[in-house]
């Protein structure tokens, strides 16, 4: 199998080194990715990185997952306006178990597997340099003049906050990082970002410059929303593979309000269905988009890969039932209902603001369904808002203990799909 071919068809190649399609056509290759440990979970912002190290493996090649136990002290630049916040080694070893933990659901492992996935952390290799051995051993072979001409950190220099020696540095760490690997693991290639190719590149020239070997890269595009909007990030944050911070239904529910537009690349990306599959759902799609063939595909096929089928199928269940829900009044709807329904956001306020009256704005502003009381006199005035499926008219709408259901809970909803379960204590 072709991998880069297969990459290339589905929309995930955008720079690479020469001669790296054929070095993984000519033999097995080791590759590897990093993921900074900012987190005890990823999120679907990983996912294409985990992809792209699930076809290697697929592909015959070996995955190699990095972890950045070192970097992740330092902060990468790419990308970022400003500095990051520095993590500590508590927080950073809980954060790569928990993410070690995900990894193994999606690669396989297995030692005795001549392809088998490892896990690495660059923390081992670094605590035990010194500051002078890094700059002796690493520094000198790259010039200042090619780290400040990569984009990343050009515009951070050029910007109002500027960049510290301890982020200017994360290339050059990065790159030494793609050195050792080299020289210990028979690791010839890095994937990654677009936003990452400057810090890579810095990976394959230091293996020039020091080993006087040849290295191998290649970059996948940075998902972009067809509106422009940042992929993954949704009103209520990120979307994260830990099924504790968000659940597979609001997963399968994220990936089936996926655009049309989105939906045909996005089929290609996150799925491992073959080219006349998806041609031919692309196709029935176009015939039919109220239909949302491809949303449905897409969602059913990424969560079965994240959650697994059974999560998938319960999400389904989920899903017809919160539509049925819909329909049926809110002063029918018993307190297992109320207390059951995914997808839900809890909030809470004080009895003692409805025994008084409480205006719809101010509820809205207090439980932070609304950023501000502007922002919730807009979504009143606009028709957005629901209180226990009664629509909302006037900015002045006072909310009283009358509005309770089972005198505990009110029911509102922001928009079409947004709802929220407001508990009075």
């Amino acid at each position: 199998m072709n991998v880069i071919a297969e990459l290339r068809w589905r929309g995930m190649i955008q720079d690479m080194i020469p001669g790296t399609e054929e070095q993984l056509n000519k033999e097995m290759t080791a590759g590897y990715i990093g993921f900074d440990p900012t987190a005890t979970s990823l999120h679907i912002g990983s996912l294409v990185p985990i992809l792209l190290l699930v076809h290697l493996q697929k592909a015959g090649h070996k995955p190699v997952v990095l972890v950045g136990g070192a970097t992740g002290m330092i902060g990468d630049p790419s990308g970022k306006s400003e500095e990051r916040n520095l993590l500590d080694e508590t927080t950073l070893a809980a954060n790569i178990a928990g993410i070690k933990k995900q990894l193994e659901q999606y690669l396989d492992f297995t030692p005795s597997r001549s392809n088998g996935a490892i896990m690495v952390n660059n923390y081992d290799w670094f605590k035990g340099i010194s500051f002078l051995e890094f700059l002796r051993d690493a520094g000198k072979h790259i010039t200042v003049n090619y780290m400040m001409a990569k984009d990343s950190v050009k515009k951070r220099f050029e910007g109002e906050v500027g960049i510290s020696y301890t982020e200017f540095a994360y290339q050059l760490m990065q790159g030494f990082d793609f050195y050792h690997l080299f020289t210990q693991q028979d690791v010839k290639l890095q994937m990654g970002g677009s936003d990452q190719w400057g810090n890579i590149t810095t990976g394959t020239e230091f293996i020039r410059r020091k080993a006087s070997k040849e290295a191998f890269a290649f970059t996948c595009p940075l998902i972009r929303k067809a509106d422009g909007a940042k992929f993954g990030k949704t009103e209520k944050g990120n979307i994260w593979l830990d099924p504790e911070k968000t659940s597979p239904y609001q997963f399968y529910q994220f990936w089936l309000n996926t655009s049309d537009e989105d939906a045909v690349t996005w089929i290609k990306i996150f799925t491992f269905l073959e080219a006349p599959i998806i041609e031919e759902l692309i196709t029935k799609h176009q015939q039919n988009p109220a239909e949302r063939l491809l949303q449905k595909t897409l969602a059913k096929e990424i969560t079965s890969f994240v959650h697994g089928a059974a999560e998938y199928e319960k999400a389904i269940v989920t899903t017809e039932k919160l539509f049925a829900n819909q329909s049926k009044p809110a002063s029918e709807m018993s307190i297992e209902d109320l207390e059951g329904m995914e997808g839900v956001v809890k909030a809470t306020l004080a009895k003692t603001e409805l025994e008084k009256g409480i205006d719809i704005v101010t509820l809205l502003a207090d439980t932070k369904i609304a950023p501000s009381k502007g922002e919730a006199r807009k979504l009143v005035q606009g028709g957005g808002i629901s209180v226990n499926r009664e629509k909302i008219n006037e900015a002045q709408q006072q909310l009283t203990t009358a509005h309770l259901l089972h005198e505990k809970y009110i029911l509102l909803q922001k928009g079409k799909k947004n709802y929220y379960l407001i508990e009075a204590l």
